[in-house]
């Protein structure tokens, strides 16, 4: 059942608190990646890949070659991948060391999905996807018809999904070799998500969020009107929450509106986050961390400041929200909430940004 919610006040609580905020001297279009040690790590277009102890204070950073709006990932060594608009992506060690750099003939913005034998997925916008080893050599590189700037998914099974410029969504198997391809009416710059039973969300620009078996078949489609670049996440009991247009929108899994919520007067370019309270944290264009319950309804909104936000927030097991904006702020808020036990609460469906499913 499709309801619509105004956000004109009524929240039932006050907002958690601001536990810091710190300039990253460049605006942040990248969503914060957490390590095992609670190393906070994240991209900004001044260049650089920040190391940020959970104090607030720089452990290092490290400098790519251009401006980074990737998203960081974590590998289960500590690993941490970056891709840069220097045409590379970076695999920089827990100490901030340059492990190895893999230079690709286009902008790396996409983020890494990581695997868990350690091969690293990503595509570039030199219309390129690639699988590389640990140690920096390419396994292998699967060559679409358009540019590669969305993240990837890595589902139980070890097929890699991901979308290109090229209209096409595209399913791999682990050696490189096409299982499937499906056409849309635009290009597809956002990354999926993977439910439970293996049903794989994505939105293009042709205005629409579909829904695909893994075996390509297509389950469903819903006309959204948008073209941003929000991307699905999963909730509780399958619900699909989304970015769309001005508003978020709570989508069942057999792809009805449930409900839609207003967020500003502008498009919603972050992609929301479950919290274990069953709440969705939701970013507006313009400052507003919302928290909005599973009814619809505003729980508490939180001011960030008066300019634009575009990278998506990462909560952490001990509810620890970090999300950065482009007025070269990075926040720290204390939630108090873990992420939801949903197949893929987040953007990188951990605070590592593995990209990986788990089946559970």
């Amino acid at each position: 059942m499709l309801t619509l919610a105004c956000l004109a006040g009524g929240e039932t609580t006050s907002p958690p608190p601001i536990a810091w905020t710190r300039s990253l001297s460049g605006y942040c279009d990248s969503a914060a990646a957490i390590a095992s040690d609670g190393t906070i790590y994240v991209g900004a277009f001044n260049g650089l890949l920040y190391a940020i102890h959970p104090d607030s204070k720089t452990k290092w950073t490290y400098a790519t070659g251009r401006e980074i709006k990737s998203s960081p990932a974590i590998s289960a060594d500590g690993t941490i991948y970056i891709g840069s608009r220097d045409n590379a992506l970076h695999a920089v060690a827990p100490g901030g060391q340059a492990k190895w750099r893999f230079a690709t003939g286009g902008w790396v913005d996409a983020a890494a999905a990581v695997e868990a034998n350690g091969t690293v997925y990503f595509g570039s916008w030199d219309k390129k996807f690639y699988a590389l080893r640990p140690d920096g050599a390419k396994k292998w590189e699967f060559v679409a018809g358009g540019a590669i700037s969305a993240t990837a998914a890595i589902a139980v099974d070890g097929t890699i999904y991901f979308g290109s410029h090229d209209k096409k969504f595209y399913a791999l198997r682990p050696d490189g070799t096409k299982l499937w391809e499906f056409g849309t009416r635009g290009a597809i710059l956002t990354a999926p998500a993977i439910g439970l039973d293996g049903t794989v969300y994505f939105t293009s620009l042709d205005g629409k969020l579909y829904a695909l078996a893994p075996d390509g078949i297509k389950r469903w489609e819903l006309t959204t009107q948008s073209a941003g670049r929000s991307s699905p996440v999963i909730g509780e009991r399958g619900m699909i929450y989304l970015g769309v247009g001005k508003e978020l929108a709570a989508i069942s899994n057999t792809g009805n509106f449930e409900w839609r919520v207003n967020l500003g007067d502008t498009q919603v370019e972050t992609t929301p986050l479950v919290a274990a309270d069953g709440n969705v944290y939701a970013i507006g264009f313009y400052r507003e961390l919302n928290a909005v319950r599973t009814n619809g309804l505003r729980e508490w909104v939180l001011p960030l400041s008066i300019m634009t936000a575009t990278a998506s927030p990462t909560v952490t097991a001990d509810g620890h929200l970090y999300v950065g904006n482009n007025f070269n702020m990075f926040y720290k808020i204390k939630t108090g909430v873990p992420p939801a036990g949903s197949p893929w609460p987040m953007f990188g469906r951990d605070a590592r940004h593995t990209s990986k499913a788990t089946g559970k």
